[in-house]
């Protein structure tokens, strides 16, 4: 009897553990579902840009663009399409890795989609200086294949495969003007049975030059024996979407502009993904480009009328959408927790979380996840190369939350050469950090900004003595990605430093948050930064 109650008291102890490790996360920054049934846009106030979504049984999953950042290819899933986590990156590694394990800002992976055909997941994305790539996975957390070149050559971009009634395979893709030297247009093609290969049997579909400004990004899908393309114009911050339809796949199409911003505050809402719930409803998820805060995502009511798709709500009554702002959320035929991306991170356990990306492959020395409640991040030297900490490929960086947050983190500065530096970071186009630098034996805290135009210019403000090695950073941004930094040594009273910086997108991306750790040389036994949390409040 004695040994029945400790097993059931252990099982018992076990259960509260996996609930409490299963609980959702829920962000002090930025919650679209408001409680009551409706959801406010944006679903999620990050930059996961060109999002596309596929529906597979009762659960969506949702990837995006990465450009440089590593790993690549987010991963998240809804039950709602409103409640999102990240579970998971489709690219742990880019390739060519000589190439991508040095910084490329604003190369790599852009607009990807993500399909499901014979029980498998594709996702078809572009490198615009090398081509066209497909993976598959069994699972949408993984793991996925290799990437297999579909289609080589540079400024082919914005990939999305269609598996037709009939067995044959077409690809839709464009065209990136900095590299191909001709933009604006759509193209079909056909691909093999396998979708491993794309023919060179092009056929262009539309040329946006004629009242398009611009298209690009598009969507392929079949419905009531119409092919459809579904493509965002007049550019990333200013455009709208456009659908195309023609009962021939090299067309002729025929095109109607479906969502605009109108009287909404909604600028560009375009480019992402049809989706239809089991219970038969459609809606559309694209994104709005919000300069500092990247391509953050929304969602639209999408329904059918005489074959052709109505977004949002017309509410000029001119046959075009407007977005919408609150909503009722889609009916999935059940209601599910409220979920929101992960941001905080306590660094308990023996593996960084999915929020964190790095500017490059990942390299072994950069850090360590540890079960001892800290993440050790390394002291390294700049890359030869490297136009100062711009360039820095060991950063570890997550994206804005929300418009407006504060961002606490306790670390503890284990120097062991003369010179080395650690601190938080605000990465763009210009970047703010708060620098902890070892000098002769001492700590010295200082706010370093830099501006880059051809070159990057840095300013520091004047440095405050540091007596103990265990540190809290703060920065706290305010609407307009407008930043104020803080410091404390008890996490208690906070001090301000330096000046107010406003943060700036970075090369095809939002800013982003996180650390760095700088080496003024190289040496066998580097200094390290023991990050004991991060978290965002309001």
């Amino acid at each position: 009897m004695k040994y029945n109650s400790i097993f059931l008291f252990l099982f018992f102890l076990l259960v509260q553990k996996n609930t409490a490790q299963e609980k959702p996360f829920v962000s002090q920054g930025w919650v679209s579902d408001n409680g009551n049934g409706t959801y406010t846009n944006p679903i999620i106030h990050a930059d996961y840009s060109d999002p596309d979504v596929v529906r597979v049984g009762d659960d969506f999953y949702m990837t995006a663009s990465s450009f440089n950042n590593i790993p690549g290819l987010p991963i998240l899933h809804s039950k709602d399409l409103v409640n999102w986590k990240i579970i998971g990156h489709a690219l742990p590694k880019q390739i060519p890795v000589e190439t991508f394990d040095k910084v490329q800002h604003g190369n790599g992976v852009w607009a990807p989609s993500i399909t499901f055909h014979n029980n498998e997941f594709y996702i078809y994305y572009p490198d615009p200086d090398f081509g066209i790539y497909m993976i598959k996975a069994q699972k949408a957390e993984g793991p996925w294949s290799e990437p297999v070149m579909v289609k080589a050559g540079a400024g082919l971009i914005d990939p999305s495969p269609l598996w037709d009634d009939d067995g044959k395979v077409y690809l839709v893709h464009a065209f990136a003007g900095s590299r191909a030297k001709i933009k604006t247009l759509l193209v079909v093609c056909t691909m093999n049975a396998e979708g491993t290969i794309a023919n060179n049997d092009a056929v262009m579909i539309i040329d946006g030059h004629e009242d398009e400004g611009t298209i690009e990004g598009p969507k392929f899908y079949k419905r009531n024996n119409y092919y459809y393309v579904f493509a965002p114009a007049g550019g990333v911050a200013t455009g709208w979407q456009t659908v195309m339809r023609s009962k021939n796949v090299f067309g002729p199409y025929e095109k109607r502009k479906v969502l605009e911003q109108g009287k909404s505050n909604i600028n560009g809402p375009h480019q992402g993904a049809w989706v239809q719930t089991q219970t038969g409803e459609d809606w559309f998820i694209h994104f709005q480009d919000k300069g500092a805060y990247g391509r953050i995502a929304h969602l639209q009511p999408m329904k059918w009328q005489n074959d052709w798709p109505i977004m949002g709500v017309d509410a000029d009554k001119n046959g075009i959408g407007e977005p919408v702002t609150t909503h009722k959320k889609p009916n999935v035929g059940k209601t599910y927790p409220i979920e929101t991306p992960a941001d905080s991170d306590e660094f308990n356990a023996p593996k960084l979380g999915l929020q964190w990306q790095w500017q490059a492959n990942t390299q072994t020395n950069w850090g360590f996840p540890t079960s001892l409640g800290y993440f050790n991040l390394y002291c390294l030297p700049l890359p030869k190369e490297a136009k100062g900490i711009f360039d820095l490929p060991n950063m570890l960086l997550q994206k804005f939350p929300a418009e407006e947050f504060t961002a606490t983190a306790k670390m503890t500065f284990n120097s062991r050469i003369n010179g080395e530096s650690t601190g938080l970071i605000i990465m763009g186009l210009d970047y703010s950090c708060l620098s902890l630098k070892s000098d002769n034996g001492k700590l010295f805290l200082s706010q370093k900004t830099g501006t880059f135009d051809n070159e990057i210019k840095e300013t520091e403000t004047k440095a405050v003595a540091i007596v103990n090695n265990t540190i809290y950073l703060r920065v706290k941004v305010n609407k307009g990605g407008i930043c104020s930094f803080f410091y404390s040594t008890d996490d208690k009273n906070y001090q301000p430093i330096g000046n107010e910086f406003k943060s700036k997108e970075g090369k095809w991306i939002g800013a982003k948050m996180g650390f760095f750790a700088l080496s003024p040389k190289v040496t066998n036994d580097s200094g390290n930064v023991a990050i004991d949390w991060f978290r965002i409040t309001k």
